[in-house]
């Protein structure tokens, strides 16, 4: 890697090393934003960079600059949409949009040029010694050492198919859409999708946009949906009238029993059986119940709860009396916090933790004691796109919903110019149109 060109008072010492697991939001906003501030530049997710946008002048950051060295650990070789996964099953070319590979994302190759993508999977780390054993994919069989100076742990949830896309290329990756998009488009007794959560009535809904004929059920076990979401009634009820509207149909409080394959005319067919005694045949059936599992089995157990999330402090570290906690962060779906589970905070606690590193920083060579930025309290709050509409609730501003409010918190493309605008992953100083 790299490394910045910095004052004397830093040169003397070698460049800080950043070890982050996992390349996606999260991940994502904590390795550009530090690299901005160790560089000089306002943090890209902060707002003096915004204002700086709006007024068009140079976005500065008044801290001290330091050498640095980042290396982002992920499995996959790209960063894919997460958000924009039932449309990726839905239509081929925007799966081709929503996985961009890391070579090819302006951001990561632009100067400083310090941030490595290292494709694989850490396997342990010693908060004490600062050291992670790292199985890379071109590394062969054994696990190699990397030693650290301060660790961001973000690598989210281990989530099923199809929540999420289960290759870890990009190739394998639009087979496998393709092969689903071409299973669940079959046009014969239509698809299944069941579960009533947010995948699966963004999932049904995104279906029924893209290919109109086809008939699409949505099944949910319960008689709201969102059920396990705490949200107002109204979000619900407003969600069921949206998701019919969209030409979706909807099976309340049909829990399913089993599903049976067989041969329909020389063709594979599915007969769902539900516990209340109902029928129903589709040519596809599509779990989108979401079982998802912290990734977090390489950190050391003192620092998760019985659920295996970490128990951070407001500042994003780990509990104060595990080994240097002051040096280990987590942020993103793995942290034990409030809120439901959403990008934007993600990128939010991205942002907060390259901002406490290098107050690190500062400290490690200055002695000055940090002001930590911390993570307030997240109430419930949720954007749900269902179909050419949408749905969103924030504590502030009530429900609502709408085409309008799809655009606003969605644009296009299910979230995938605004989120890679706000990472400004085509360079510091350019925004997609």
């Amino acid at each position: 890697m790299g490394s910045i060109a910095v004052d004397d008072a830093t040169m003397s010492r070698p460049p800080f090393k950043v070890l982050v697991v996992g390349g996606s939001y999260g991940g994502l906003s904590a390795a550009l934003n530090l690299q901005d501030i160790c560089s000089g530049r306002a943090a890209r997710c902060g707002p003096d960079a915004k204002k700086a946008a709006l007024d068009g002048t140079p976005a500065a950051h008044d801290g001290p600059q330091f050498a640095v060295d980042i290396t982002v650990v992920d499995e996959r070789d790209g960063f894919y949409h997460l958000i924009g996964t039932p449309l990726a099953f839905a239509d081929e070319s925007y799966a081709e949009k929503c996985w961009v590979k890391y070579e090819d994302v302006p951001a990561l190759q632009q100067s400083p040029n310090n941030i490595r993508i290292l494709r694989g999977s850490v396997q342990s780390i010693d908060q004490e010694r600062k050291i992670a054993k790292v199985l890379g994919s071109e590394n062969g069989p054994e696990p190699i050492e990397l030693k650290y100076d301060y660790l961001i742990a973000a690598a989210g949830l281990r989530r099923v198919f199809p929540v999420v896309p289960q290759s870890l290329l990009r190739k394998q990756f639009l087979f496998e859409a393709g092969d689903h998009i071409q299973a669940a488009t079959a046009n014969r007794h239509g698809v299944a999708v069941v579960g009533g959560g947010a995948v699966g009535i963004e999932m049904a809904a995104e279906l029924k946009l893209v290919c109109p004929d086809l008939k699409v059920t949505l099944i949910h076990s319960r008689d709201k949906l969102l059920s396990a979401e705490p949200l107002p009634e109204e979000v619900k009820d407003r969600s069921l009238e949206l998701v019919h509207e969209a030409g979706v149909e909807v099976l309340m409080s049909h829990r399913v029993d089993r599903t049976e394959e067989f041969v329909d005319n020389g063709h594979k067919a599915y007969k769902v059986y539900f516990t209340n005694g109902h029928t129903l045949v589709a040519d596809s059936v599509i779990m989108a119940i979401s079982r998802s599992v912290p990734s977090t089995t390489f950190l050391p157990r003192e620092v998760l709860n019985e659920e295996g999330y970490v128990k951070i402090q407001p500042s994003l570290h780990f509990p104060s009396e595990s080994p240097n906690s002051d040096d280990h962060l987590a942020i993103g779906d793995l942290v034990k916090w409030s809120g439901i589970k959403r990008c934007g905070g993600a990128m939010h606690m991205g942002y907060l933790a390259a901002n406490n590193i290098h107050m690190r920083m500062k400290q490690a060579v200055s002695g000055t004691e940090p002001t930590y930025l911390e993570l307030d309290e997240i109430p419930p709050m949720i954007g749900l796109a269902v179909g050419k509409k949408a749905v969103a609730y924030w504590p502030t501003n009530g429900v609502s919903s709408g085409e309008d409010v799809n655009k606003l918190f969605f644009g296009d493309d299910l979230g995938f110019d605004i989120c890679w605008n706000h990472l400004r992953l085509g360079g510091y100083d350019v925004v997609k149109a």
